[in-house]
């Protein structure tokens, strides 16, 4: 059985997830930032739910330490709302973020998805895929964007948008389609996820960021050559 780590400082909110997902997935918990990575140091954890506001260390400085060494896949659980917090997340390396109050359904649905995807990025690909249009490069084995030569950083979802739209130029994607190829879930999902990484990914890749077109009413495609 697969070990989650739950990090919140109210136990109740520990209890309700470990009620619902502990037929599926072993749970450890932890009420504050410190305990979390002393655990994480310690254990194999094949997710994170990671709340924002807790003692001794917040949630943003646990996600920051975790990523240093480690891409295991981080739910943010949490109160704040905000655009500003979500993108914060998400250039911290964070996989989804849910607002409390939350359905427990749906907090179990995406735990499904983000691990199955997880698992099936260790999928072997092919070495030598790399996508150039101008100056800016894909390379997919490494995983690595440049822009006129000189190399950028971006979040592991930014890249895999990035790389899935240039697998498909001029295709046109809605916001749920993209959602299930690159998060894995698409009815759970909030669209709003992607316009917020298409922002960032944008943002990252000009002054190509033409490539990335918003087809109004549908969603995003990747144009190129037409």
């Amino acid at each position: 059985m697969q070990r989650l780590l739950v990090v919140d400082d109210e136990e109740r909110i520990r209890d309700i997830i470990k009620e619902y997902i502990r037929e599926e997935y072993q749970v450890e918990e932890a009420s504050n930032g410190v305990e979390a990575l002393n655990l994480f140091k310690k254990n194999e954890y094949a997710l994170v739910i990671l709340d924002i506001m807790m003692p001794k260390m917040d949630g943003w400085s646990v996600c920051r330490n975790i990523r240093k060494s480690s891409s295991v896949p981080i739910i943010m659980l949490t109160a704040r709302g905000e655009e500003y917090d979500k993108l914060f997340g998400f250039e911290l390396g964070v996989d989804d973020y849910i607002v409390k109050p939350f359905s427990p359904k749906e907090l179990l649905a995406r735990i499904k998805a983000i691990i199955r995807r997880s698992n099936d990025s260790t999928t072997p690909k092919d070495e030598s895929e790399a996508f150039y249009f101008d100056g800016l490069v894909v390379k997919i084995s490494e995983r690595n964007v440049y822009v006129d030569e000189r190399r950028v950083e971006l979040t592991p979802k930014e890249f895999d948008l990035l790389a899935f739209l240039v697998r498909h130029p001029n295709k046109v994607f809605t916001r749920a389609q993209l959602l299930d190829q690159i998060w894995g879930y698409d009815f759970f999902g909030d669209e709003r996820t992607v316009d917020t990484h298409i922002k960032m990914l944008r943002e990252s890749i000009k002054p190509y960021r033409k490539y990335i077109v918003t087809v109004w009413g549908t969603g995003y495609k990747f144009e190129w050559g037409v």
